[in-house]
């Protein structure tokens, strides 16, 4: 694949790099667009299918000559894939929908990516792991426990296997500024927190552990991978990004009835597992890789979740 530093001195970076954010819509894709489209030195489009709106391109990512068209339009010299199916529980229950998205969709990206000569960056997840041997270094062997962990690593061996020069990112829980409250599994049981009274309590999980990342984090994560671009030097292989701070969903949900002034001694731990759908106990994703090269940025997330509710506040009150 050709890293692009190929093209005439006029065109070769000195202009903008041209990128598409495949997925603009979701709780992550809106952050790396707007990340990307605030800095001069990139000029980016994005894409929608589901929740298109003005300002993307509708694309449905499973049609193949839709997203060849679309290559041949805007010609990027990267793409950034953030549509997926992410729902563990929907992936289960619509197998065949989760894996045209997940697996198809990722494979079609990658080899269209491949003959435009255009950098490729995957989003992918820390559910790729069964959880039993924290913390996961990118080369770790990955064993998933569900439909959705099976999808998103046969979607890293299609990338592979058909654009060997792209990049995958793998990423644990994410939280960050939402359009809805159940956008983010970190957020989705804030209506459960408000209905729970002493005769009838929220329950929720303390037994997995999670890491809640901010999506805006992630956006910047994924700028600074571009910014390599740039300088000719592209990442390829397998990276991870995670927040640091190691909490279950029970956690999060004090940390949710604090900010929201509601009764802590109205939410149960669930000290077992209790999903219909297998989950992992902890998978920390070491991320030094990145970390060598500069990359990353972590917000605490006590600020990370005041900046959330603050723009929530309507739906929230």
């Amino acid at each position: 694949m050709s890293s692009r530093t190929d093209l005439p001195e006029e065109s070769g970076f000195a202009r903008r790099l041209r990128v598409a954010v495949l997925g603009a819509s979701g709780l992550l894709g809106r952050e790396v667009f707007t990340e990307l489209a605030q800095d001069g030195r990139f000029d980016v489009t994005g894409t929608a299918f589901s929740r298109t709106r003005a300002g993307l391109v509708s694309l449905d990512l499973t049609d193949a000559d839709a997203v060849e068209q679309f290559f041949d339009a805007y010609r990027p010299d990267a793409v950034v894939l953030a549509a997926a199916e992410r729902r563990p529980d929907v992936c289960e229950k619509t197998p065949e929908r989760a894996h045209a998205l997940n697996v198809g969709a990722v494979g079609t990206v990658a080899r269209i990516a491949r003959r435009h000569g255009s950098w490729m960056l995957s989003i992918s997840t820390d559910y790729v792991f069964d959880g039993s041997a924290a913390p996961y270094r990118p080369d770790a062997q990955p064993n998933p426990l569900n439909a959705y962990g099976r999808g998103k690593l046969e979607g890293e061996h299609a990338l592979a296997s058909l654009n060997p020069d792209a990049c995958v990112l793998r990423l644990p829980l994410l939280y960050g500024p939402l359009e809805a409250i159940d956008e983010s599994a970190a957020t989705s049981f804030i209506p459960a927190l408000r209905a729970a009274s002493a005769a009838q309590p929220a329950v929720i999980d303390d037994w997995a552990i999670r890491y809640p990342t901010l999506t805006t984090d992630v956006a910047v994560v994924i700028r600074q991978l571009l910014e390599r671009v740039i300088d000719g030097m592209p990442v390829r292989g397998i990276h991870h990004w995670s927040g640091g701070e190691a909490m279950t969903k029970y956690d999060i949900a004090l940390a949710l009835a604090s900010r929201l002034s509601l009764d802590p001694t109205h939410i149960i731990a669930q000290s077992t597992p209790a999903d219909a759908t297998p989950r992992p106990y902890d998978c920390h994703l070491d991320s030094a890789s990145l970390e060598l090269h500069g990359i990353g940025q972590r917000t605490p997330f006590a600020i990370g979740l005041e900046r959330v509710l603050e723009g929530l506040q309507q739906q929230v009150d």
